[in-house]
């Protein structure tokens, strides 16, 4: 009876053990860090232009909120340029503003949703494209010597569009590319100016700056199995 007993309360145990394998692991937490390249639209320029990428990096946390959502904190840093090399109208080309550096620190939380199931076992995707947006503050460098007096700490609202994809249960890698929208018009050192002066060193200030971060990605996930609570 006793031999017995112990046949059953084994088989019943390494198939709680087999079902807590098997289980959807639980994938809620992601530590992360990406690198890419940041680039500036506003005054000087219009699109959005290769040549002007400066190397930029970012810190992420990630929580998964459902297998299609997911809630994200990151810090990025790095810096902005632009010129009117290549001016964008007859304006521009006569008031051939001298080339601007800065720096630029970013605090953002933000919403991921994802477009496809792909964290499934049975499913035989790997991957999936998601949207964000978010909103953060950032963190503008001085410039040498500003037109204006403002604050270098400045709103932004992120968004944009990436993809994932998962290299194993731990690891996944991405490729991430997104717009900042600012209430800001100095990244460039332009703005609203006397339009009486005729050295034509001012811009719109109705028209105010914008930031990108087009950059991979890779990020680490920790998993805990969700075992009954008697076998914690």
């Amino acid at each position: 009876m006793v031999k017995s007993f112990q046949k059953v309360f084994s088989a019943v145990l390494l198939c709680l053990l087999f079902l807590c394998t098997l289980n959807a692991y639980a994938q809620k937490y992601e530590v992360g860090l990406g690198v890419g390249g940041l680039n500036y639209t506003g005054d000087m320029v219009r699109d959005y232009r290769i040549e002007n990428n400066r190397p930029g990096g970012l810190i992420f946390f990630r929580y998964n909120v459902k297998d299609y959502l997911s809630l994200r904190g990151h810090f990025m840093g790095g810096a902005l340029h632009g010129n009117d090399d290549k001016p964008i109208d007859a304006f521009a080309d006569a008031r051939n503003a001298p080339d601007f550096t800065i720096s630029v620190l970013e605090l953002a939380g933000m919403v991921e949703y994802y477009f496809l199931d792909y964290k499934e076992n049975i499913n035989l995707l790997r991957w999936s494209p998601y949207f964000f947006i978010g909103l953060g503050g950032s963190w503008f460098g001085q410039h040498e010597d500003p037109q204006e007096n403002y604050s270098s700490f400045q709103p932004v609202i992120p968004f944009g569009l990436g993809f994932k994809y998962l290299i194993s249960r731990e690891w996944s890698v991405g490729f991430e590319g997104g717009a900042r929208k600012t209430f800001f018009d100095y990244i460039d050192n332009l703005s609203g100016g006397d339009l009486t002066n005729k050295n034509l060193q001012y811009g719109n200030k109705y028209d105010k700056d914008w930031y990108y971060f087009v950059g991979f990605t890779v990020s680490y996930t920790f998993y805990t199995i969700p075992c009954p609570y008697y076998f914690q």
